[in-house]
């Protein structure tokens, strides 16, 4: 436990904040309220997750003093029992740099029984990459769906017809299949029989959801979300209110979507110009394309079809510091520890995929996806060779996040001298006046607020009051 616990440490220390199944808290002035969505949101995340109290996320995670560790853990054991059902959890006490801390094994909810709500408001959470939210009525009916294996990519799309197929991806359809399976699906000479049993129409020739999505002249005719929204984040230089840049709704079958997502991320991600060890020197975008296209590839076969997530799309959002794309419905009949360890296929929507093996892109003429399980390790060679740390995949049951960081993380550890150190620990009372902290800490008034402007600059505390009011400092609520 003791090892588990320094890696883990380490590892938040070197991604410089929480991660999706863990959650620190100083828990300095006893449990804090936001416990009871994030005991929600990990007891929904698939596999659980972990709380640790008694460390400062702010200071680099740097232990805090734990007047009673005891009563912390009995404080969490009370609290678990305000769900719906009850929340598991497994408490030991550990030790961080020789301080104790207080750690919490949060057991996933079982299947049959999600989503685990807080009994009192009837409220559901799950975890993002930027914290807990509230489930939504419609999410809610999610995890029902969840329990039945998906078959949505088979039925009968209503009204369709074969003149709402595009022909020229229909023709690189069947050319595909007779060349790459000649023996299985490619021997059935005519093509009626061949796209029916492909899965592309029914018996009656009616096409099918698969078929659209995949060969469709226009998809969102049935499907109106399914489609990518992206945008980025302005740039300094942008004018004054500028809420978004190049923002965009990306429509069609499949291989065209595909082909458009890359060229907006031409488009739009940052260029460095980098020199090779031959000399030359080269452009190169901020995120891999490569990688790029395989995160839209799996979006666009593996997203949720159901009926609950029929108003959501595909969302890319390109930030000052990451790139962030999210779809709804979670993994299927994988986990995101064995992603990319495993050679394991698993396809929430199974005709799709197999389709899409075949489908051809308009403009390059690649096909959309192997299906060999070799999207992951292609994502992450592809992050290796541009300098960039590895993808951040999480699994919140109902949508998969996936978060590419621009630059390698840096530590959270904020280097604070011995006096900013004494006043942002006696912080850990509640909010101080400057002559509270002068009788605490015997330090002049103007050391005092010459320390406090620094802590507020580091983010480490916030000012209350001010113009005329009594003025006190804290740290910021958990």
């Amino acid at each position: 436990m003791a090892t588990e616990l320094e890696a883990l440490i380490a590892e938040l220390r070197a991604a410089g904040g929480d991660c999706t199944n863990v959650e620190v808290k100083s828990a300095a002035g006893g449990l804090p309220q936001s416990l009871t969505s994030t005991l929600s949101a990990l007891a929904n995340l698939p596999g659980g997750g972990t709380i640790i109290l008694g460390l400062d996320e702010r200071s680099g995670f740097r232990p805090v003093l734990l007047t009673n560790p005891q009563d912390l853990k009995q404080g969490l054991a009370l609290k678990a029992r305000a769900f719906t059902p009850p929340v598991q959890l497994t408490i030991s006490d550990g030790t961080v740099d020789g301080h104790p801390v207080v750690v919490a094994i949060v057991h996933e909810c079982d299947p049959s029984a999600k989503p685990c709500k807080v009994t009192a408001s009837g409220a559901a959470y799950l975890r993002g990459y930027d914290g807990d939210f509230e489930l939504s009525a419609l999410e809610e009916q999610a995890f029902l769906a969840t329990r039945q294996p998906p078959r949505f990519d088979r039925a009968p799309v209503d009204e369709a017809t074969f003149t709402d197929l595009d022909e020229e991806l229909l023709s690189e359809f069947l050319r595909s299949v007779r060349e790459r399976d000649p023996r299985g699906l490619g021997r059935f000479t005519d093509n009626a029989e061949l796209l029916r049993r492909a899965g592309v129409t029914t018996a009656e020739g009616v096409p099918t959801v698969a078929g659209i999505l995949a060969l469709g002249v226009h998809p969102q005719q049935w499907f109106p979300r399914f489609v990518i929204q992206v945008s980025a984040e302005p740039l300094p230089g942008d004018a004054p209110g500028s809420r978004a840049r190049n923002q965009a709704t990306i429509t069609g079958p499949i291989p065209a979507m595909l082909d458009e997502a890359l060229a907006w991320a031409r488009r739009t991600f940052d260029t460095t110009i980098v020199s090779a060890p031959d000399g030359t020197v080269h452009d190169r975008l901020d995120y891999p394309l490569l990688a790029f296209r395989e995160l839209i590839a799996n979006a666009l076969v593996h997203r949720d079809l159901d009926n609950w997530s029929a108003g959501l799309a595909i969302e890319v959002r390109l930030r000052r510091d990451r790139l962030v794309i999210s779809n709804p419905g979670g993994l299927y009949g994988i986990t995101v520890e064995r992603l990319g360890h495993d050679a394991v296929t698993s396809a929430r929507n199974a005709r799709l995929v197999a389709l899409c093996q075949h489908v051809r892109t308009p403009e390059t003429g690649a096909r959309v996806i192997e299906a060999l399980a070799s999207g992951i390790p292609t994502i992450r060679t592809a992050l290796a060779e541009s300098g960039l740390p590895p993808a951040h995949y999480g699994d919140a049951g109902i949508r998969f996040t996936v978060v590419l960081h621009r630059t390698a993380s840096t530590p959270a550890s904020i280097s604070l001298n011995e006096s900013e150190q004494r006043v942002y620990d006696a912080l850990v009372r509640g909010p101080q006046q400057v002559t509270d902290l002068q009788r605490l800490l015997g330090l002049s008034p103007a050391n005092i607020r010459k320390i406090l402007r620094a802590l507020r600059g580091h983010g480490l505390i916030e000012q209350l009051g001010g113009r005329g009011r009594p003025t006190s400092y804290r740290r910021p609520p958990e």
